[in-house]
């Protein structure tokens, strides 16, 4: 099999690529030849979105900072680990910078993760482990992005089996143009795969105001989820019921069955 080359932009903790690497390290048999280069966004940046410009300065810092090349590999037993790459910027943007600076040639998969903590619903908007990968899909790169959904008892062993089984996947079969795969991965015991919709909005919004030493008041932002409204052939379905939830998603946002209806407002709307 010919040799393969994979970006995994690390979006959580600095362990997540040690195990995500773990199932790469297992897929050699399989591959042949696998090449990893982990690309390390910054941890402030985790906005799906990019944007942050990147100086020379800032790219020479990124392509002489592999001082973790050595520990890398040995902690994986992956030799043809490139190494970690910091990239100060959000995740979508590290993933151009690989693809388009730190490798010579382009890369036959990008993996996103592995998060601690799910990735699930509306959610999806607002992920930078998401954007990563719906950014590799925009450049022709196959994507999958992966998250655990627990930000407890992290154990990524599990989401780095399936992960590895699933890159073997993409890797033979390809994906359709477009579409990238987003991946759930539940705590715990998982009883199988399940292929799931993106969830319609089921959380609660939940706002707690608090005062800061000079009594300014600031807002902390979380969330709270109703499951008992969960769709069954949602991605929380298959979460709740200790499944891998393995959902298709697509770059173009463009709604068709709206076309034709909004077309009937064009006279209205002539200036």
């Amino acid at each position: 099999m010919s040799f393969k080359k994979i970006v995994v932009p690390v979006t959580g903790a600095a362990e997540d690529a040690v195990a995500l690497a773990t199932g790469f390290a297992a897929a050699r048999p399989f591959s042949g030849h696998v090449e990893a280069l982990f690309v390390r966004p910054d941890p402030r940046e985790a906005a799906p979105f990019g944007g942050m410009p990147v100086s020379a300065e800032v790219v020479q810092q990124i392509i002489q900072n592999a001082e973790e090349l050595a520990a890398t590999q040995a902690s994986t037993g992956l030799a043809n680990a490139q190494g970690v790459q910091d990239a100060f910027s959000p995740p979508a943007d590290a993933v151009i910078l690989a693809i388009h600076h730190l490798l010579a040639k382009r890369p036959d998969l990008v993996v996103s993760g592995i998060n601690p903590g799910g990735n699930l619903g509306e959610n999806i908007v607002y992920s930078g482990t998401v954007a990563a990968a719906m950014e590799a899909t925009l450049h022709g790169v196959p994507a999958i992005a992966v998250s655990l959904a627990s930000r407890k008892q992290l154990d990524f062993s599990r989401a780095a089996e399936f992960v590895q089984r699933l890159a073997a996947k993409v890797l033979n079969d390809g994906l359709p143009a477009g579409v990238m795969l987003n991946v759930n991965v539940p705590r715990g015991e998982v009883k199988g795969v399940r292929i799931t919709r993106m969830s319609r909005k089921i959380s609660q919004n939940v706002i707690h105001e608090q005062k800061d030493p000079r009594g300014r008041p600031y807002y902390w932002l979380d969330e709270t989820v109703d499951l008992g409204q969960v769709e069954p052939d949602s991605d929380y379905a298959a979460i709740v019921a200790h499944e891998i939830s393995l959902t298709p998603l697509q770059v173009d946002r463009t709604d068709y069955s709206s076309l034709n209806h909004l077309s009937a407002w064009l006279p209205s709307l002539q200036l």
